[in-house]
């Protein structure tokens, strides 16, 4: 029996005493890297494995004003990311095998910061360019956002695992113990950048405030390795010094970097900008689309096609001036509320904005005055409305959005019911739908409300329902028959660009065998692309 106390196996196989001395290829004996503090080694994997998260999510609210927030976007950061990782990790542990570990750990740190400064300015300069919804735009902004400093947090794990290989019967529960950690970080980072950190933090914040961290933990940490490892780390140098210079240089432009935003929030960047044609009108912008239009002196003015089309439904369900009960599932800039308290007195109003400080917004720059005659409930309005009574509406608008896009659960059969429910018999409702040819959404969803409403008709430009060009849809439904044709005269005199109303026959073949949406499928992204 062999009396040697364990150590690592040598080339043989053999087992023999363990020392400070690791056997290299060539057979010369170097010293190993002392290893971390557990505690330490368990810091370093947890931040690291934590910013990639909260990068992440923050990448996601900086490249939303430039490409949107669609299915397509977040699944491009998340691919993103995780190639980042994947390459990040890779790199790290080729290095850690090359490399004393102790001389990267604290470079990687430092780097990562830096180039998460550089983020803000590199996205916000990269997206005035790349705005817009293509493919190739999208994959690219996000890489700019992401993959670097990514990859740079991803190599500190297997550094640092590395580092803690000191008795290869152990390697099951140091790779573990730290595979945990990291993964905790991660768990512990998403959670606290999704409930806590966007909802109290601009994204400027988050991403600089990520970048000091990082910055300060690599300067710590190559302190602490100096002290204890006099002569393996090496001293400053003119590479440390153009390294905090480009650092200084990310975060100054980050400060003059262009931002689309008057106010970002919790799911928005919003600004309203002034209508230079007209002094009292305002437009207001949700991650660079336009989504409203209020003209403070006039709230009967309706400056977009879709809304006059509402506005004339809403003229003409009841008679001149009697007072209704609504509700408008989104509030935007809460033209329609304003419209309807405008043109029949003793509206009742309640509004389901998931936003609240949208709704602010609107308090402090679009005369939104909340009060007996508008209500304005902050939440879901999937959620809101089953909370409502049965039968309690004259008319429900549906004018909610995600950047372009109806939010899937807002669109689906289930939600139509709910819906139908609380509806009046006779009552309305209009739901606003973008798509763009071939309209394989629109057809979806006019089969999607005529599943739960016996009468249904769209109105829509002749060229959009010929499928030449993309705009907006209104879906009009009912228990009842639709005054069709009374919608019809009031368009003649209300609008500026042509419109049909189409129902019966006709909207029948419009829709086809067009897929009915419901929560257990609802592919509204899908559906939505163009190619």
């Amino acid at each position: 029996m062999d009396s040697s106390p364990p150590g690592l196996a040598d080339a043989d196989g053999r087992s023999g005493p363990a020392d400070d001395r690791t056997a290299v290829a060539d057979g010369a004996a170097h010293p190993a890297p002392r290893a971390l503090p557990p505690g330490l080694a368990a810091t370093l994997v947890f931040v690291a494995s934590g910013a990639v998260l909260v990068l992440e999510t923050a990448s996601l609210r900086l490249v939303g004003p430039y490409v949107g927030v669609t299915l397509q976007v977040t699944s491009s950061v998340i691919g993103v990311a995780l190639a980042a990782i994947a390459y990040g990790a890779w790199t790290g542990g080729w290095l850690a095998d090359r490399r004393d570990p102790r001389r990267l750990l604290a470079p990687a740190l430092v780097l990562a910061g830096i180039c998460t400064a550089l983020t803000l300015p590199i996205v916000r300069y990269a997206g005035e360019v790349l705005r817009g919804g293509a493919a190739v735009g999208i994959l690219l902004l996000t890489a700019l956002a992401i993959f670097l400093p990514a990859a740079l947090l991803a190599a500190i794990t297997p550094l640092v695992v590395k580092l803690q290989l000191g008795d290869l019967r152990q390697t099951g529960q140091v790779v573990g113990r730290l595979s945990s950690i990291g993964t905790l970080g991660a768990i512990t980072a998403t959670l606290g950048t999704g409930f806590v950190l966007v909802a109290a933090l601009p994204s400027t914040a988050i991403i600089l405030g990520l970048a000091v961290l990082l910055g300060l933990t690599g300067l710590a940490l190559a302190v602490y390795l100096r002290r204890q490892a006099p002569g393996v780390l090496p001293k400053p140098s003119r590479v440390t010094a153009a390294a905090a210079v480009l650092g200084l240089v990310g975060a100054s432009l980050s400060a003059v970097a262009p931002t689309p935003c008057d106010v970002e929030t919790a799911y928005h960047c919003a600004s309203v900008e002034p209508d230079p044609d007209n002094s009292t009108g305002r437009l207001l912008v949700l991650n660079s689309a336009w989504h409203s239009y209020v003209d403070l002196a006039d709230p009967r003015h309706l400056e977009f096609e879709y809304t006059k089309w509402i506005g004339a439904v809403a003229d003409v369900m009841a008679p001149a001036g009697a007072p209704l009960q609504a509700v408008h599932l989104g509030g935007g800039g809460f033209t329609m509320p304003r419209y309807l308290t405008e043109t029949r007195p003793g509206t009742r109003n309640e509004v389901y904005e998931i936003d609240g400080e949208l709704v602010e917004l609107g308090r402090r720059e679009l005369d939104v005055r909340t009060g007996p005659e508008l209500r304005a409930r902050v939440g879901d309005a999937r959620m809101l409305i089953g909370e409502r009574a049965a039968g309690s509406a004259d008319l429900v608008v549906g004018d909610a959005f995600g950047h372009l896009v109806v939010p899937w659960h807002l669109a689906t059969r289930e939600m139509a019911a709910e819906v139908r429910r609380v509806i009046r018999p006779g009552g309305i409702y209009a739901q606003n739908v973008i798509d763009h040819p071939p309209l394989r959404f629109i057809r979806s969803e006019v089969a999607t409300v005529a599943a739960e409403f016996p009468h249904v008709a769209l109105v829509a430009p002749p060229a959009a329902l010929a499928g030449s060009q993309g705009a907006n849809f209104v879906i009009l439904a009912s228990d009842r028959p639709l005054p069709v044709e009374e919608v019809e005269e009031r368009l003649v005199t209300s609008v500026n660009a042509p419109v049909t109303v189409v129902s019966g026959a006709d909207l029948d073949a419009f829709v086809d065998d067009a897929i009915v949406l419901t929560d257990e499928y609802a592919p509204v992204d899908q559906l939505l692309a163009t190619a």
